[in-house]
This record gives structure tokens, sequence and C-alpha cells, in this order.
């Protein structure tokens, strides 16, 4: 029983003293690294949104021709 005590305990202990080793490992990234990553995630967006729309210019006619242009 004491084991499972102990075990018990012990998890949450562990998690705690990984994340504070996480935390202070972070780092605040510099303004280039900041301009870098905002600069990929902007392509992304746009890419992301460009294939959208082809598929939906695609399936509209498609929609319309198995619907009947109801």
């Amino acid at each position: 029983m004491s084991e499972k005590l102990k075990e018990f305990i012990e998890v949450p202990q562990e998690f705690i003293h990984d994340g504070q080793q996480f935390l202070t490992r972070c780092t605040k990234p510099s303004r280039k690294e900041f301009i870098q990553i905002s600069k990929a995630v902007a392509i992304g967006f746009a890419v992301m949104g460009f294939i959208g729309y082809i598929v939906k210019l695609i399936h509209i006619p498609i929609n319309n021709i198995l619907v009947g242009g109801a």
C-alpha cells in the first residue's frame, strides 16, 4: 500500500520538477528569430488559404453538376 502512495506523491513532484527545468531553459526569442517565425507562420497561413480557395473553386462547379443547380 505504501508503494502506491509513494508513487502517487512522486508523479506530481516529478512533473513540477520537469516543468521548472523546462522554464529555466526557455529563452525569449531575439527580434530576428521572432520576425523569421512570424514570416514562416504568415507564409503557412497564405499557402493554406490558397489551397482552401482552390479546393472551393473546384468544389462549387462539381457540386452544381451533382446537385443540379438547385
